[in-house]
This record gives C-alpha cells, structure tokens and sequence, in this order.
C-alpha cells in the first residue's frame, strides 16, 4: 500500500492522496484542481525550507538517540499538573455559582491535556518556555473542552458520558451547558490578551488570530457543520477528511502553531510546524476512529461505537480497519519527518506526543 501527501502552505487546505490496491474507490481527491504554492511531504528535503539535520525518520527510530533516554510520562505528567494548577486558577469559583461551576465541571475533569502540552513543546521548540506559552495553553484547552461540551448537546451528537463522567448537560441541564460552552470560548481569548507576559504585542495578535481561525466557520465550526448534514448519508472519503481536518485537526494545530508563535518562531520554521501539527490532527481522528470500534466504553471513558450506531462514516467504516491503521502509521511518518529540522532533544517531547497519540489506546 502506497501513500502520497500534498501539504499546501497554510492559506490552501490540507490533502491526503491516499492510494491502494483500488485506487479510484479509495482517492479522496482523484479529480482535484491543482491547489497553489503546494509542498510535496516528500520533496520537502530538496525546498527552499533547507535540508533536515538528519534523516529523520531513520534517526528517531534508532535506539541510540536522546529519545531513548527522554522520560516521557515525567514530562506529560509535570506540563499537565502545571496546566491543571492554571486552569484552576484561570476560573475560581464565584458569583454566579453555576455557571463557574459548570465551566469548571468539564475544563477540570480530567482529559489526556494533549492539546495544551502540544503548546507548550511547541514553544519550547523554538527557544521559548512554560510560562510565555502558558496562558494560550490554558486558552487551547477551554476551547477544547467547550467544544466537547457543545458537541454532546441531544441536538448534536446527544451523548451522556465524557472522560468517565456524565456530560455537561446531563449534570445541569441544557441551558446551563451551552452557556458553560459560550463562557469557555470568550474567557480563552480574554485570558491569552490579558494573562500573556513577556511577548511582543505583534506576536500575540497573530498567535490569537491563527486561534480564532481555528474555531470558526472555517474550522472547528465548519467541520462540525458538515458533519452534522453528513449523517445518516454516503460520505466520501473526500469529505470525510474535510469534516476531520477542520473539526479536529485544526485545533491541534492551532495548539502547536500559536506556542511556536508566542515562542519566537521565523518564517521557515512554522512551516515545518504546521506540517507537523497537521499531521498528528488528522492521526488524531483517524485512531479516534480505529478506537471506537475496537475498545469499550469503559476502555474510552464515553461512549463506544456511537459512530456506527448513528450511521456516520469513519475511517475503518471507510477504507477498512486494516487500511485505516496503515494510513494512520503514514501520518505518523509524515509527522515524524518534520521534526527532522530541529534539535532532537529539544523535539523530544513532540515526537513522543505523536507517538502517543498514535499508540493511545483511550
């Protein structure tokens, strides 16, 4: 099985060309316009980006480099107590109870945090640290979670269980969830515009745009539009990419783009880091995909095979479970080649939260 990736720069959309033993039934994009000023994953290498530090993919997958001893359970573990210690703080609980409740409920309930951490390497990764890149990781993760407050509404996916617990609405009825979600989204913009310290006014405006555009109509908004007219119908593979790209994968690189911004990042680099971060957003879904029909809700922490019990369409329901897994192994790949033009021990931690996402098993 063969696979190609187009990557256009950011202001043209993300394609997977998928190819396999029957390549018109399986090609999203067969057809397809030419987009502009595209980047071929594989001839990134010979571009104006300049030559990787050393041949990725061969390197990270060695037994000798400084992954081998980079802890990376201890990293995961000490970014999401220090972004759960902001979070606490980012919303104390005060008049009107109930609402700062609710918001509370479902921000502090638990979650992997991967979202927020991704932030925090990505800064990292170009020279910043924690606490220059705290207040936007704080900010991607409201966002996230009122998008899994809003997402398990009955008038959209009507789901009762999320991180192990009861959902939102279930807990305080409607009215209160939605207005929990709305609260989430305003106070995350607010606490990057006020909270950031120690950055350029002109860094922060462009990190909170490349957030913005991450949330609306033509992201997490948009997918979730055209994944709410997609059920119950045939779906392609075209626009079922289309519907993760934007309902999922845009966050994420939201997460990673916005802490290289607030880090310092130059002109070739967050090239290399939405790269990245596309990447593991769509390999995201797609393992997201692969889970709900191979784990239990208790294994999940929510409900499984909600996919397949309201008829959408997912990647294994798709292209098959197998060609699922091996298209999710590519993205890994793509991801991992990225990362190839930075100092290995400083893109430890990034190349351990692809892997992460990939192996995840909740």
């Amino acid at each position: 099985m063969a696979f190609s990736a187009i990557i256009p720069r950011p202001e043209t959309s993300f394609i997977i060309k998928i190819s396999i033993e029957n390549p018109m039934k399986f090609m999203p994009f067969s057809g397809i316009e030419v987009f502009p000023k595209k980047i071929q994953a594989s001839q990134i290498a010979n571009s104006s980006l300049g030559q990787p530090s050393f041949p990725a993919k061969d390197y990270w997958m060695s037994n000798s480099d400084p992954l081998s001893v980079f802890n990376f359970e201890e990293y995961m573990a000490d970014k999401a107590r220090q972004v759960n210690k902001a979070l606490i703080k980012a919303i104390p609980l005060k008049y009107p109870m109930q609402i700062h409740e609710a918001m509370r409920y479902s921000l502090l309930a638990g979650g992997k945090r991967i979202r927020p951490v991704l932030c925090i390497a990505s800064c990292e990764l170009v020279g910043g640290d924690e606490t220059l890149a705290m207040p936007m990781a704080c900010a991607v993760e409201m966002i996230h979670t009122m998008s899994l407050i809003h997402d398990d509404l009955p008038c959209m996916d009507n789901d009762d269980l999320r991180r192990g617990k009861p959902t939102n609405h279930k807990v305080f009825g409607e009215e209160i969830a939605i207005l929990a979600g709305d609260a989430l989204l305003s106070l995350a913009f607010e606490h990057v515009a006020s909270k950031t310290r120690n950055v350029s006014p002109d860094q922060v405006v462009r990190a909170i745009a490349e957030l913005g555009s991450a949330v609306g109509s033509e992201g997490l908004v948009g997918g979730q539009i055209v994944d709410l007219q997609s059920e119950g119908k045939e779906v392609s593979l075209k626009v079922l990419e289309y519907i993760h790209l934007h309902k999922t994968a845009k966050l994420l690189e939201a997460s990673v783009v916005c802490g290289a911004i607030i880090g310092g990042v130059n002109e070739a680099d967050i090239e290399r880091v939405r790269n990245y971060a596309r990447s593991i957003g769509l390999l995201f879904q797609v393992v997201d995909d692969i889970l709900d029909v191979t784990k239990s809700s208790e294994d999940l922490g929510k409900t499984a095979r909600k996919d397949f019990g309201s008829d959408k369409a997912t990647y294994p329901k798709l292209m098959g479970l197998d060609n699922a897994k091996k298209f999710a192994s590519e993205l890994m790949t793509q991801a991992v080649d990225e990362l190839g033009y930075f100092d290995p021990e400083i893109a430890a931690p990034l190349y351990h939260l692809a892997k992460f996402i990939f192996d995840r098993d909740n």
